[in-house]
């Protein structure tokens, strides 16, 4: 959860400076000065929300490292960051992936996995994992997390916000131009958008941005179940996997802030399970089950 957060923050703080940078150098006037320019719209979308998207994916192991207070094990310094980096390394081996970076950071029990390419890839585990979870269910988590790189998760999420991005971009502006020309039909002397184009594309930008919020979770939901297949894989078993989903069942596996509790894991039961990024607990267990 807390990757797909980040990533989705990182992704609407750049979206809004972009949008804000091209307002003050007039490009919304140079679109629909003379009639909208559809052609010319959707090429600016595009640049847009591709443009907020992949800066997103590039500055996300920073961001992460950053938000969550992850340090990287450069030099193991006991038993434990041992184990975890010879771990990693031996998942990362099978999955036929360079080395990740390994950090751990202090927290309720989680890991995540990040980073803009395979070889620039980064997997951290809380403190709160390591203290509550034996040596094989983390080792499960750390597989979890290695099949998201091997899967190309991050690149594949960038791609599909890249797209809902330029529709939402789209979208406002098309209806901010249809909306401000309704307003000032009468209005001969005025040229440009109006103030009611301005406030209508702020407005549709974040009920089409809520709307492309839950595609983009829908797609993280579909992701997880992949990645836990993958970590049965590299497990050779899906068992470990199967209790370490049980152990987080039973534990705060999120420790997110007040504000952000709501879409949390144990979402699912109500519609805020649109807009979690993981399923439930027990629908994956099942799934791997399933496929067992």
């Amino acid at each position: 959860m807390k990757r797909v957060l980040l990533f989705l923050a990182t992704n609407l703080a750049v979206m809004l400076v972009l949008s804000f940078t091209a307002s003050l150098l007039g490009v919304n006037r140079f679109l629909t000065g003379n009639g909208l320019n559809l052609g010319m719209l959707l090429a600016f979308a595009a640049l847009m929300g591709f443009g907020g998207s992949f800066i997103s994916l590039l500055m996300s192991k920073t961001i992460a490292k950053w938000s969550t207070g992850a340090q990287v094990i450069t030099q193991p310094g006991n038993g434990t960051e041992v184990w975890l980096v010879q771990t990693v390394q031996k998942l990362a081996d099978r999955a036929d992936l360079p080395m990740p970076e390994v950090a751990i950071y202090e927290g309720e029990a989680n890991a995540f996995a990040t980073g803009a390419t395979r070889k620039s890839s980064l997997v951290a585990v809380s403190t709160g994992l390591l203290q509550t979870m034996s040596h094989d269910e983390v080792e499960a988590v750390l597989a979890h997390e290695v099949a998201h790189i091997a899967n190309g998760d991050m690149v594949t999420l960038t791609l599909i916000q890249g797209v809902v991005n330029t529709f939402v971009i789209f979208l406002a502006r098309v209806v901010g131009y249809f909306v401000d020309s309704m307003l000032r039909k009468n209005d001969e002397e005025s040229s440009g958008p109006g103030i009611g184009y301005m406030i209508t594309v702020v407005v549709c930008e974040i009920v089409f941005g809520i709307l492309a919020s839950i595609i983009v979770a829908t797609f993280s939901r579909h992701r997880e179940y992949r990645a836990d297949a993958g970590a049965a894989k590299l497990m050779g078993s899906p068992t470990p996997m199967v209790a370490a989903l049980r152990r987080l069942g039973g534990l705060d596996s999120e420790g997110l802030p007040q504000n952000m509790q709501a879409m949390g894991i144990a979402g699912g039961k109500s519609w805020l399970s649109l807009f979690s990024s993981h399923p439930p607990i027990e629908q994956r267990i099942a799934a791997l089950q399933a496929k067992a």
